[in-house]
């Protein structure tokens, strides 16, 4: 009896999978991003509403950068995949620096994530999550060709 080979599409882990899952991962997070930023920035604009987000750790002008950030990591992820910016991953990788820098210095400097020695391991993991990201951004086959990076002689 011969056994058949199972497509990889229908492999839990194959790189089909991966490639097709991805995208809506990212889609996900940036809107979540986006919507977490606006939010936040809504709350220190206008102290009266009260959400919840401001960090009373942290001074006025990193709260403002804090959620500017978020807001724009979001933002331009959102618009460059709906305009299929070719920069996006480039983009938003340099935004992922942005939140790593600002993950920084809320942790070391203000007692992020609780203070103590432990504050550095939700650091870590930021910082795994964002080199993971951009690995992806920067170099899947899918992600390039949806943002028309194999493309030679393409304007950005």
């Amino acid at each position: 009896m011969e056994m058949s080979q199972t497509p990889a599409s229908d492999r839990p882990l194959s790189m089909s999978r991966y490639t097709t899952f991805f995208p809506g991962v990212f889609l996900a997070i940036a809107t979540l991003l986006f919507v977490w930023g606006f939010l936040g920035v809504v709350e220190y604009a206008f102290p009266s509403v009260q959400i919840g987000l401001q960090n009373p750790k942290f001074p006025a002008g990193l709260q403002f950068l804090h959620f500017a950030s978020i807001l724009a990591t979001g933002g331009i992820f959102l618009a460059g995949y709906l305009a299929r910016w070719r920069q996006t991953p480039f983009a938003t990788t340099l935004m992922y620096a942005v939140l790593a820098t600002l993950c920084f210095i809320e942790t070391v400097d203000f007692d992020a994530f609780g203070g103590g020695p432990t504050r550095f391991i939700p650091m870590a993991m930021e910082y795994a999550a964002y080199i993971g990201l951009s690995a992806y951004l920067l170099r899947a086959r899918k992600s390039r060709e949806y943002f028309r990076q194999g493309q030679t002689g393409s304007k950005a």
